[in-house]
């Protein structure tokens, strides 16, 4: 096809990457949650350096990211025996009939495969506060879940 029929637009570089959305909650981590932070800037420095074009800005976006989210960061030291579910704590709960373990971490850090929740979701902010044996209510999906705490723990940094 020639030239003469091809838009200007068809030559135009693509949109810039628009930047990751950050919380706006406190950035609280854990010291764990800390040292992912660092390993990730650790492994965008040295993946900027080996990428080119299209590769580079977005590795670029991530690092500013992973930058802004280490110079926010506030490192909370677990408990070693805490008294209620608290950010860092290790709570197993008995919900809908299953025992689970659950991990209160950073936003960041969360991965609820695993069992670690971001202290800002709803599960947590059911637990917050509450003490062994006691009783909770979580509300999801237009109706009210009765959760038991068992057992809590401070994180192991």
């Amino acid at each position: 096809m020639s030239r003469a029929f091809t838009k200007e637009i068809d030559d135009a570089p693509p949109p810039p990457l628009e930047e990751r959305t950050m919380s706006m909650a406190p950035n609280l981590v854990t010291k764990r949650g800390a040292a992912q932070i660092q390993s990730e800037i650790d492994r965008l420095d040295a993946a900027i350096a080996d990428a080119t074009g299209d590769q580079q800005a977005g590795l670029s976006r991530d690092l500013r990211y992973w930058s802004a989210r280490r110079a926010t960061m506030q490192v909370v030291e677990a408990t070693e025996h805490p008294a209620a579910v608290a950010f860092g704590t290790q709570v197993s709960i008995k919900r809908g009939g299953r025992v689970t373990t659950l991990s209160i971490v950073g936003e960041d850090e969360a991965d609820p495969a695993t069992g670690h929740i971001a202290w800002t979701s709803p599960l947590a902010n059911a637990l917050l506060e509450a003490e062994v044996g006691e009783v909770v209510s979580l509300s999801a999906g237009g109706r009210d879940e009765a959760i038991e705490v068992l057992e809590i723990r401070g994180l192991a940094n």
